[in-house]
């Protein structure tokens, strides 16, 4: 019986992939991967890897959670190392916590590499700090996306006092969300940013305020991070991006 490992491929630019989640994907006999993976990291693979897509198409799993696992089982059975790669961290939002359980339970051996989340790396790109001494000393991660693609079970008062609050698959219900937070308290004039494609080269930065999402005036499609908070004010200031320039070794 072989191995597996649950991978985080990081938030989008291949770069941003971790040394150990690349030496394992070199070594990777199948690679099981998702629809946020940038393909051009799976160009890491050898030549005779197998490689089975298992993400989304229009909002829907090509495969549900209980076949991936029952591939997971097969793979592990007829090969020596098996790949689980997710877009950003296996754990954040990723079912990765789901798949170790399975596993466990089915006595086969797995090991899990963490990766960069996009709920901290996108906003960064964008130069939107998470925290900032003075303005923001906390900071909440969410999922905007609940069953059937309604609204998640949130306690939304509890948002109140949070500074900077970051939604993952939030752009369906940006408006409900919007609506929610003016709701319990948070200023309609508490500026937002939307980060569309982050860390690749299509990313694209939507700034507004919580009155104009919660009016339904914001344009943005999926993947896209939604943040919330006075820190977006600092994006003048802290951008880098536009400036970069490729480091030649």
């Amino acid at each position: 019986m072989g191995k597996v490992y649950i991978v985080g491929a990081g938030p989008g630019d291949p770069e941003l992939l971790t040394l150990k989640a690349l030496k394992v994907l070199k070594k990777a006999d199948v690679v099981l991967y998702d629809r946020l993976v940038n393909k051009d990291i799976l160009d890491n693979v050898k030549s005779d890897c197998k490689l089975v897509y298992v993400g989304k198409a229009d909002g829907k799993h090509i495969l549900e959670q209980d076949k991936i696992n029952s591939l997971l089982y097969k793979f592990a059975n007829e090969y020596e190392v098996v790949v689980r790669l997710k877009g950003g961290d296996p754990f954040v939002f990723g079912r990765g916590g789901e798949e170790a359980i399975f596993l466990k339970e089915n006595g086969i051996q797995y090991e899990v590499i963490p990766g960069i989340t996009s709920a901290i790396a996108v906003p960064i790109y964008a130069g939107v700090p998470i925290t900032q001494r003075g303005l923001a000393s906390s900071f909440v991660v969410l999922t905007g996306h609940g069953s059937k693609g309604v609204l998640p079970n949130i306690d939304w008062d509890a948002l109140k006092g949070i500074d900077t609050i970051i939604f993952l698959m939030g752009v369906s219900n940006r408006v409900k969300i919007a609506q929610n937070l003016i709701k319990v308290g948070k200023s309609p004039k508490t500026p937002v940013i939307f980060i569309e494609k982050g860390t690749t080269q299509y990313q694209r930065e939507i700034e507004a305020t919580l009155k104009d999402v919660a009016d339904g005036l914001i344009d943005v499609s999926p993947p896209a991070i939604f943040l919330i908070g006075e820190v977006v004010k600092l994006r003048e200031k802290v951008k880098w991006l536009d400036n970069i320039q490729e480091i030649v070794v």
